[in-house]
């Protein structure tokens, strides 16, 4: 099942470092009881309603190509790693953001 994302996360990992990733409330919900139950630190939505650009299409479509969506009540947490072209479209769509 393909999923649009809506907003952007900044994730905190157990050992303190810290990521950004898009998400949207489903994926936010998974976090948030990952977070709960140890699995990450922390996580916060950093702006919600983000502008569809062509950025965030391909981010998207990578993830829904390439990773599984876990269960709500999943018992661990997967960090969507993605190759440097990818996280080049990350990046780019937190500057649009202003967030970068």
């Amino acid at each position: 099942m393909n999923q649009m994302f809506n907003l952007i996360e900044e994730i905190t990992r157990n050992d303190g470092s810290i990521y950004y990733e898009l998400g949207n409330i489903s994926e936010n919900s998974r976090a948030e009881y990952a977070a709960e139950h140890g699995f990450i630190k922390s996580v916060r939505i950093l702006k919600m309603n983000i502008p569809r650009s062509s950025h965030v299409e391909k981010v998207e479509a990578y993830i829904n190509e390439h990773f599984d969506f876990l269960p709500l009540e999943a018992d661990h947490f997967d960090e969507w790693v993605k190759p440097a072209e990818i996280e080049e479209e990350m990046e780019q769509i937190l500057l649009d953001n202003k967030l970068g």
